[in-house]
């Protein structure tokens, strides 16, 4: 079996960043060599990410719904069909392909994944999602006409959720795979019944049949291998192991060749169909050897066969493969594309890419407004006209369809360029960073460090704006301040005694991926497209913080790669609920008596918990390296009647922020300390500046004081942070391009101690009025985060701050700052 690897097509190209990522001219094409007008439009049209990273994507552009996940092509090309899965409004979407315009947009209460047309192009298949159906739609005159459904169970609860499907129109046969019961459900078109159930172990994704129809292939999502159905017996007749989270499947024209898309392993399995083993793969990424980032998850084949095409979600392209030649595949180059492209099809000289996020963050003037009837997002589907305007985190970046011209040699060398000035990642950056001289955090993995000891907290789901807007020398709008110095004493005084970071950014959307953000650097695939589900009330698990195998990292968390080292890390709270490590790794590392999260515990309460078992271990000189734990309590429980208001709670939480920094330097380990604090996620409220926007802290006898930091910082530059102290590698190509936080830290320690502030209000409020808001906090789920919807929680939260009948401003969602290449864009 033959490894391919990409060549690195280093370049860079003099850009201004916008505001807008305007589509490109498609199929811009050099003209005599000259590919100037392309690398003008691709570097006017650059927009930075709140992660650091840019785009500059290639085509024009057609307007999609909330995460696009798949599209169906029809048999004569002439049509596309396009399914939305995001948290917001769900759709299936018809397209003309040859005109590329939209003709057709038709609202779901539930979807996902599997689409497909009939050979006659008459009858649109989809996945009805966690309604546990399969929607069937007429196609008639440019319009999708619901037609009938094939119901396969009851509803979530129950637990089925159709993923990826196929059609044999001959023999009336309708194949689906599925990803909570993970199994194959065989349907008779003509009666619509279930013929045959056969379980596939593991989570499915797509399911795709050989071109004479006599087998079926499919990717186990969570298994790591594609199975192989026989389809005249129903029984499985071949596994093939290939890489981690394999999703989409392609088939060659004459069938000998079965590609597979592994996203967690950033390539493409080939697998030779005879002899029923993989013969190459294809490394996507643009570097050989990268760690987990690129999410390799689409596939398309050009029309002549001699190209591949790989969308890799989460390094924003496409990569080019030439496979005219079996078991000879060499690299070609990549395509700029927009954020996180889930899908590609190839019509004629036009390549059709879906992309999930779309183009940018931007600012949102329909925002929450509780004065506006039906203007909260609601718990189950996103079907009424009036919650289209409502623009919450977990839906607001909408897909794209990029639409490129296949590009010439000339014009894809001019792309690829793009896409490697787009990317902050680089193969030398995963072992050195760039740090001053002499700095406390080292610029090399596993060079010394004069701190010993880290302490990581981790709380939930607050914005800068929120907290911080108040504090002189920031970035804030005080008209949007909820808990400011009144509320929070402590934060502030860290803020002005240690470091303000008034430009730091949650890489993670809601808690769901923001805890696997926090702890790993990235998000996988499965968590990607599964939370959306689950908060837009369509019915699916918390699949984050180790919960679902299948959506965590190949290599692990934060405390895998310490394992791997021989550091030592002991968890309070994080990754450990109900008395039980949530992975393996966290067995006998957690804390037993420490409270996870619970609003009906005081975070002054875990301090104490924390403390008594931090004394036992100073004692015995066994303190772990690494220390993480969880402060939930700023999460609040709204108005909820009898419960502790929006105040004490997040007082309680300051307040155990406060003392846990006091009692740790006054410990005889502070001098060889830090404390990094972050919040999981910024869903909860607005930012003037960008819903990512978030509160972060750090202190420590090596941290600065009385500093204003302003450089540009993510979830991934905190966890870089840690890793270069503890002498860690990346855990992600995020984490591996995040600028350390340098900047903060200073090489002679100042041994000064911190002095908590008291809470200035009682911890003992409760709610007690009874008004429209205190009865629908009454109807909410605070057991466990985020199973409160969040646009709605967001609007208590406001009015319980500043009155009853106070509107709460939109948040405003921004695609950055304008830099010109050549710059330095450190601080921007």
């Amino acid at each position: 079996m033959k490894k391919i690897g990409l060549s690195a097509l280093i370049g860079a190209l003099a850009g201004i960043v916008t505001l807008f990522a305007p589509a490109l001219e498609a199929g811009a094409q050099s003209v005599a060599g000259d590919t100037r007008p392309l690398e003008t439009a691709l570097s006017n049209n650059r927009v930075r990410l709140p992660n650091g990273w840019h785009l500059s994507p290639a085509g024009t552009a057609l307007p999609l719904g909330d995460l696009p996940l798949n599209m169906a092509l029809s048999s004569s090309k002439k049509l596309l069909a396009v399914t939305n899965n995001g948290q917001s409004v769900q759709s299936i979407q018809l397209i003309d392909a040859r005109a590329e315009k939209i003709l057709d947009n038709v609202v779901v209460p539930k979807s996902w994944y599997g689409l497909k047309f009939s050979a006659d192009e008459k009858t649109l298949y989809a996945s009805g999602g966690n309604d546990n159906r399969v929607l069937i739609f007429n196609v008639r005159d440019g319009k999708l006409l619901p037609a009938d459904s094939i119901v396969l169970g009851k509803p979530w609860p129950v637990r089925i959720s159709p993923a990826g499907l196929d059609i044999d129109d001959k023999a009336k046969r309708l194949y689906v795979v599925t990803k909570e019961d993970n199994a194959l459900y065989v349907i008779d078109l003509g009666s619509k019944s279930i013929t045959k159930k056969l379980d596939l172990g593991k989570e499915g994704y797509a399911c795709l049949l050989s071109r004479d129809k006599k087998e079926l292939y499919i990717s186990v999502w969570g298994g790591d291998k594609v199975l192989v159905v026989d389809t005249r017996t129903l029984t499985v007749s071949a596994a093939i192991p290939v890489g981690d989270n394999p999703n989409e499947l392609l088939l060659t024209a004459k069938g000998n060749r079965l590609f597979v898309a592994n996203a967690n392993d950033n390539s493409v399995s080939v697998i030779d169909i005879k002899n029923r083993k993989v013969t190459e793969v294809l490394n996507a990424a643009l570097f050989p050897d990268a760690p987990a980032g690129t999410t390799s998850n689409g596939l398309a084949l050009s029309a002549d066969e001699k190209t591949l095409y790989v969308a890799n979600a989460d390094n924003n392209c496409l990569a080019l493969f030439d496979v005219s030649k079996a078991d000879a595949t060499r690299s070609k180059g990549f395509i700029p594309t927009g954020w996180y492209p889930t899908n590609i099809k190839v019509v004629g000289k036009k390549i059709f890419v879906t992309n999930g996020k779309g183009f940018s963050s931007f600012p949102n003037p329909d925002g929450p407004n509780p004065t506006k009837p039906g203007a909260i997002a609601p718990r189950h589907q996103g079907d009424s006209s009036a919650t289209k305007k409502v623009e919450y985190i977990g839906g607001l970046m909408k897909g794209t369809l990029s639409i490129i011209g296949t590009p010439d040699e000339a014009s894809l060398e001019v792309y690829s360029r793009a896409v490697y000035t787009n990317t902050p990642y680089s193969k030398e950056g995963e072992l050195t960073a760039a740090v001053e001289a002499g700095n406390p955090v080292p610029g090399k993995v596993g060079e010394p460090s004069p701190i010993k000891y880290v302490f990581y907290i981790i709380k939930e789901n607050r914005t800068y704006d929120q907290v911080l807007s108040d504090l002189p020398g920031g970035n804030g709008d005080t008209s949007i301040l909820l808990f400011g110095r009144h509320i929070t004493p402590n934060q502030h005084k860290l803020a002005e005694e240690f470091v303000l970071l008034d430009n730091f950014y949650a890489d993670g959307e809601v808690s769901a991926d923001g805890h696997n953000w926090s702890t790993s650097a990235h998000a996988t695939d499965f968590l990607e497209k599964n939370w959306p589900s689950s908060y837009g009330g369509r019915g699916g698990d918390y699949p984050g913080e180790g919960k679902r195998e299948t959506a965590n990292p190949k290599k692990g968390f934060i405390w895998d790669y310490c394992q791997r080292a021989g550091v030592s890390y002991r968890t309070y709270g994080e990754f450990a609920d109900d008395g039980k490590a949530n992975i393996p790794v966290l067995e006998n590392h957690f804390c037993p008596y420490y409270t996870d999260y619970n609003l009906a515990v005081r975070d002054t309460t875990r301090f104490g918990q924390w403390k008594r078992e931090f004394d036992s271990l100073v004692t015995v000189n066994a303190v772990p390296a690494l220390n993480t734990m969880r402060f939930g309590n700023d999460h609040t429980e709204g108005m909820r009647r009898g419960r502790p208001t929006p105040f004490a709670h997040v007082a309680d939480n300051d307040l155990a922020v406060g003392m846990f920094v006091e009692y740790l330097s006054k410990s005889p380990i502070w001098k060889e300390s830090v404390v990094f604090i972050v919040e999981d996620d910024a869903q909860n409220g607005p930012d003037h500046v960008d819903a990512h926007r978030t509160t972060a802290y750090v202190a420590g006898p090596f941290v600065r004081r009385k500093f204003a930091d302003h450089t540009m910082y993510s979830t991934s530059s905190m966890l870089r942070t840690i890793e270069l102290i503890l002498g860690l590698p990346p855990m992600s190509q995020y984490d591996a391009a995040a600028t350390p936080m340098w900047r903060s830290f200073m090489a002679s320690p100042d041994l000064a101690g911190f002095t908590a502030l008291p809470a200035n209000i009682s911890l003992d409020d409760k709610n007690g009025v009874d008004n429209a808001t205190a009865r629908l906090s009454e109807t909410l789920d605070f057991s466990k985060e985020d199973r409160v919807p969040d646009l709605l929680f967001s609007q208590i939260i406001w009015k319980a701050v500043k009155g009853e009948h106070r509107v709460m401003p939109a948040p405003r969602r921004s695609s950055f700052v304008k830099t010109v290449a050549g710059e330095d864009e450190e601080d921007d």
